[in-house]
Formats: structure tokens, C-alpha cells, sequence
């Protein structure tokens, strides 16, 4: 019985950090891909979904339009699902100026059970992990 209560505590420990993280990553881009120039960005993002042209600089949109959800499903026997994860899309929004990051935002319904931004993570994920600053 001990070992069955430590096994419990430990995956609960690993789930809140594995959410932890995922969550945060979008938070940090937001500040870390400041200053990153237009080429770096396109080669870790991919090419952007839509590109918008100011007096100033540039707006560049990525897209994630398929519903992505967190890791919670329960299935049971006779068809019985229990979905307790939320679902959500992502738009980041970066603009630039004299073709450096100026600004990351996030839009779209983007909640599910890994946090607030969890659906942006997969749009972002390479960027970050280049740690630019």
C-alpha cells in the first residue's frame, strides 16, 4: 500500500510540473523573443499564416485552428467518456519593427487543462527553445 500512495504522489508531482511548464512557455516568449530578428523567428516559427505591412514595421499572425486539448479524458465501459480538459486554438500575434520582435501577443480560446495559454505552446515551442536571450 505504501508503494501504490508514494507512486500516486510522485505522478501527481510530475503531472503539476509537466503543467507548470507548459503553461509558462508562451509567458516567457512573450518577453524572450524580444529583439529577435525577422529571419531567426521565420526559421524557428515557420512561415507566418498572415503578414500585415505598417508605416512602422510589420505584424506577422501564426495560426493553430484545430482544438487542442489537455491530457484529461477518461474513458469507462459502455461508450462512458469523461472529458475534463479544456479545448482551445491559438493566434500569436508578433509585430516587428526595422525587422526585430517588438511584441508577442496571444488570441484565440486558448484554455485547457495545461493552463491559459497551453494551445499556443506547439506555435512557439522552437523559438523558445533556441534561447535567444
Amino acid at each position: 500500500m505504501i508503494r501504490f500512495t508514494h507512486l500516486r504522489k510522485t505522478t501527481c508531482f510530475c503531472l503539476f510540473l509537466l503543467t507548470s511548464a507548459c503553461s509558462g512557455l508562451p509567458l516567457r516568449a512573450k518577453h524572450d523573443l524580444i529583439g529577435m530578428d525577422r529571419s531567426d523567428l521565420i526559421a524557428c516559427a515557420g512561415v507566418p499564416d498572415n503578414v500585415a505591412t505598417l508605416p512602422d514595421g510589420e505584424v506577422l499572425q501564426w495560426r493553430q485552428d484545430q482544438q487542442v486539448q489537455g491530457p484529461l479524458t477518461l474513458k469507462g465501459p459502455f461508450s462512458l467518456e469523461l472529458d475534463l480538459s479544456g479545448h482551445g486554438t491559438c493566434h500569436v500575434i508578433i509585430r516587428l519593427r526595422q525587422g526585430h520582435v517588438i511584441n508577442v501577443e496571444y488570441t484565440g480560446p486558448s484554455d485547457t487543462l495545461l493552463g491559459h495559454y497551453a494551445a499556443c505552446v506547439p506555435l512557439i515551442q522552437a523559438c523558445e527553445k533556441r534561447g535567444y536571450n
